[in-house]
């Protein structure tokens, strides 16, 4: 069912190649000096976006990863937290700190500065379903790695830096199946280490005492399976 709605919206689409792209630049010589970028950004996603030819099985597993791996994302912070100890459940909320933010500026991005995705714009194939809002930047991308760097920064280095190297297939595998330009994900990471550096400097004050005030609600609400010991108190 995925394969067939995937050709079908993948035979909607206008394809355009990396050299009818580079042609219409060469046809218009005033692109490139007002559009170096868009430019360079457009060919580089026709380079990595899957092709027609293509093998379903691999369009499937690019799919999962485009879309699928991002729920993994609740099941860690959570998965930290239910682990026990102050200084895990500080670095998984000092996570979630930087990605709320990181996302809300997206949402800020998005409205002020409106970029169509490759699909809106005719461009390449696109092999999943998506609503068509802002591509720029990328809410899986910022999320990995806001999440990553939250970890990072609170002492749980490798968690940190395997999240983020997630996150990096998580953005290949969007372009790869036509919801983002990579000009995208640039923007996703940009975003992402501009929240942390905002966010780190100030939960390092406030960190702990936000991690007792949840512990409190936590014991509370969850007092008798932490007395039958189903949980870390």
């Amino acid at each position: 069912m995925r394969n067939d709605r995937a050709l079908m919206v993948a035979s909607q689409s206008r394809y355009v190649d990396a050299k009818d792209w580079q042609g219409h630049s060469a046809r218009h010589p005033r692109y490139l000096p007002m559009h170096a970028i868009n430019n360079l950004n457009h060919i580089l996603f026709l380079l990595l976006n899957a092709g027609a030819a293509t093998p379903h099985w691999w369009i499937d597993v690019a799919v999962f990863v485009a879309n699928d791996l991002v729920y993994g994302v609740p099941v860690l912070l959570l998965g930290l937290w239910l682990a026990g100890g102050q200084s895990r459940r500080t670095a998984a909320l000092q996570a979630f700190a930087i990605a709320m933010v990181a996302l809300a500026a997206n949402q800020v991005i998005g409205m002020v500065w409106y970029q169509p995705r490759p699909f809106v714009s005719g461009l390449g194939h696109t092999w999943t379903a998506h609503v068509a809002d802002a591509s720029f930047p990328s809410d899986h991308l910022t999320l990995f790695t806001s999440i990553g760097l939250g970890l990072l920064f609170g002492g749980l280095k490798r968690v940190g830096l395997a999240t983020i190297l997630v996150g990096l297939l998580v953005g290949w595998a969007r372009i790869y199946v036509g919801l983002h330009f990579p000009l995208d994900m640039a923007g996703s990471l940009m975003v992402a280490a501009v929240c942390g550096a905002v966010v780190v400097p100030s939960w390092r004050h406030i960190g702990v005492a936000w991690t007792l005030c949840l512990e409190r609600i936590y014991r509370r609400l969850l007092a008798r399976p932490i007395a039958w010991g189903l949980l870390r108190a």
